[in-house]
């Protein structure tokens, strides 16, 4: 894992689960990395993995079994479509509605696109 951007490390460590959660790498009731393992494994501050556990617990996407460990939520991949499609209307959608005014370029120019690309 490689840390890159603005977007703080404990959120970036969030992504990679979330995106896992997506692409069916971890799936609902599994268990993932302890907070010390996931740590060591990519080579930050424990605090820093204890963060990102912290909010996917928060957000319904993971939970701590005591004495256990950390297991995917049965409801993750519902949940973590939700906090995705929420960052992507919020932050990305408003920036390609940008461009496109820039550019000039008409939602029929986009659905051409996206036939193209998804049939």
């Amino acid at each position: 894992m490689v840390f890159i951007g603005q977007k703080p490390i404990f959120l970036q460590i969030a992504d990679y689960i979330l995106t896992n959660i997506l692409t069916g790498v971890i799936a609902p009731n599994e268990r993932i990395p302890s907070v010390r393992d996931m740590a060591q494994e990519i080579e930050v501050n424990p605090n820093t993995v204890a963060r990102a556990y912290s909010f996917l617990s928060d957000e319904g996407i993971i939970q701590n079994q005591r004495g256990i460990g950390y297991f995917v939520s049965k409801d993750a991949l519902a949940n973590t479509r939700r906090i995705r499609i929420k960052e992507f209307m919020e932050e990305q959608l408003p920036q390609i509605f940008e461009n496109m005014k820039i550019l000039n370029i008409s939602m029929e120019d986009i659905e051409k696109q996206y036939k193209l690309i998804v049939d």
